[in-house]
């Protein structure tokens, strides 16, 4: 276990742990850190606690300092100059003729570098496109690819379901999405009512799933055959959000279809089924013991066999036979 402060560095970015020696600083509050790529400034969003050394990734750098009001002033100076960075790059890549659409610009809090971010199709050769931008800016220069998802959580907007997007928002990291998510929340297959700004899949399959889920194995499958208030009849729908289900009733010659709330609903839910080592220890040891039994005299058996065969055989007085029946056919001639 070791003792630590999750720091972030920008908004719904990715939680870093750092050391936070004698500071021991609150959540909310503004820190600058060591980091690998230099000195940041970032805020605090877990107080100090302790976590596994698992979770951690070695060696844990340090908090140098709570952030003081020059610290934050200073701050506030990069972001004002990312500005108007982004306008000078985005004006060299017009000269270059480069197809490639700038992002972002991040400067370090310590000025040693400045990061640029851009998406492209493919490969971009921007070689000269940094040498113009380090004889403009004298620092350090690092142009950056980053995929579609990325652009959209820096970039931010609003989703299909007119709320902010869920990675500019809240999400830390990127979940693995897959189709099968949106088959079993009952959603159309249709790639634009399940795609994000980002144009892939939507990140809340993924935040959701777990509670389709859970949901699911508390509820009857589609075509069980069920108790209600008004009667047995056959599930012909369920709404995992509600928990409710549309049963089929027959009543005579017709049949009716009414929803029902999960707990209004009765059916008969399969037993747990026990693994064959739980529910018969006892035979399966017999059946074992027996088969190394038959194995054992089947062995015994091929070994008497083999013994027999193996065995020589006693010719001492074949020749005398053979002798009298010689004579006796040569009598019987006569």
């Amino acid at each position: 276990m070791a003792t630590v402060v999750g720091v972030r560095f920008k908004n719904a970015g990715k939680l870093y742990y750092f050391d936070p020696g004698k500071l021991w600083p609150a959540a909310g509050a503004f820190v600058v850190v060591e980091t690998a790529r230099g000195v940041e400034y970032g805020q605090v969003i877990t107080g100090v606690r302790e976590v596994n050394d698992e979770m951690i990734a070695s060696p844990l750098k340090q908090v140098i300092r709570i952030a003081t009001e020059e610290d934050s002033r200073h701050a506030a100076e990069n972001e004002a100059f990312e500005k108007e960075a982004y306008k000078i790059c985005q004006h060299k890549i017009d000269e270059h003729k480069l197809d490639m659409k700038l992002v972002g610009v991040e400067q370090t809090f310590d000025n040693a570098k400045i990061l640029f971010y851009f998406t492209a199709n493919g490969r971009v050769d921007f070689r000269s496109l940094v040498k113009d931008l380090a004889s403009v800016f004298h620092t350090r220069i690092e142009l950056r690819q980053i995929g579609v998802r990325d652009e959209a959580k820096m970039l931010g907007g609003l989703g299909p379901c007119g709320r902010p997007i869920c990675c500019g928002s809240f999400l830390g990291d990127f979940q693995p999405v897959s189709i099968k998510m949106a088959k079993e929340q009952n959603l159309s297959l249709n790639p634009t009512k399940i795609s994000g700004v980002c144009g892939r899949l939507m990140c809340c399959l993924k935040f959701e799933q777990d509670h389709y889920e859970s949901t699911r194995k508390r509820m009857p499958k589609v075509g069980k055959e069920v108790e209600t208030p008004e009667g047995t009849g056959v599930v012909m729908d369920i709404n995992v959000l509600k928990e409710t289900l549309t049963v089929r009733i027959h009543k005579g010659d017709t049949s009716e279809f009414k929803t029902f709330a999960l707990e209004e609903v009765k059916w008969q839910k399969p037993a747990a089924q026990q693994s064959p080592a739980e529910n018969r220890p006892s035979e399966q040891k017999t059946e074992k013991r027996q088969s190394r039994r038959s194995k054992s005299i089947k062995h015994e058996d091929e070994q008497a066999s083999l013994e027999d065969e193996m065995k020589p055989v006693d010719q001492s007085n074949d020749w005398l036979r053979a002798v009298e029946e010689a004579l006796n056919a040569a009598q019987q001639k006569d």
